[in-house]
């Protein structure tokens, strides 16, 4: 029988941001416990909450928004990567010890795994280096994951690791969950919310084993 993995984040209220992105708030605008028929909730995020996708447009205004993603990007055989802990940027000289194959997912799995579940954002996360997007990039890579709230080094200024990926379309998963997950290969479903012309959204992800 095949094992599934969640390696999506769940949303709640206070949950970890990207310092400067909206708070994360859901609460009951009806309760069944005030007199309501339903408990229906009012829930407010930004886009780039918890597990989520970065669309083209997250850096190009012209670029391809998040409802735009071929869905065929999103769901297929991808490869887990992992990294030890003293690894802080992973650049293409990392990227190389590895054998991707034909491999056009890539995900990576770092020490950030264990940060997640922190209360605080931790600023020193590991992060791809442009050099390493760049590698990918050129293996033809079209979809790459990290286990961060970002891919991208904290407070970069030149934003590099995102526009090069964005720039070709490479869709990037952030704020995965690969704790529980090791090395290897497998089918990969991630499906963001369907926000039309939109940056990115919150997404549901699974691997299956």
């Amino acid at each position: 029988m095949s094992r599934i993995y969640d390696i999506s984040v769940p949303i709640r209220t206070g949950g970890l941001v990207y310092p400067g992105n909206p708070e994360i708030e859901v609460t009951l605008q009806q309760a069944v416990a005030k007199g309501a028929g339903a408990n229906v909730s009012f829930v407010r995020f930004g886009s780039h909450t918890g597990t989520h996708a970065d669309a083209a447009r997250h850096f190009f205004d012209d670029g391809q928004s998040v409802d735009q993603i071929p869905l065929n990007r999103l769901i297929g055989p991808a490869i887990l990567l992992s990294f030890p802990d003293d690894v802080r940027a992973i650049g293409a000289e990392h990227l190389r010890k590895h054998e991707l194959t034909e491999h056009t997912r890539v995900l990576l799995r770092t020490r950030n795994s264990a940060l997640l579940s922190q209360k605080e954002f931790v600023k020193d996360y590991t992060y791809l280096a442009p050099d390493g997007a760049q590698y990918l990039v050129d293996k033809g890579v079209e979809l790459v994951g990290i286990d961060y709230l970002s891919i991208e080094q904290f407070h970069s200024g030149h934003h590099n690791t995102h526009k090069i990926l964005l720039g070709k379309s490479v869709v990037i998963l952030e704020g995965l969950d690969l704790s529980a997950v090791g090395p290897g290969e497998y089918e990969l479903i991630c499906l963001p919310l369907r926000i039309e012309g939109c940056d990115g959204a919150p997404a549901r992800a699974v691997l299956i084993e």
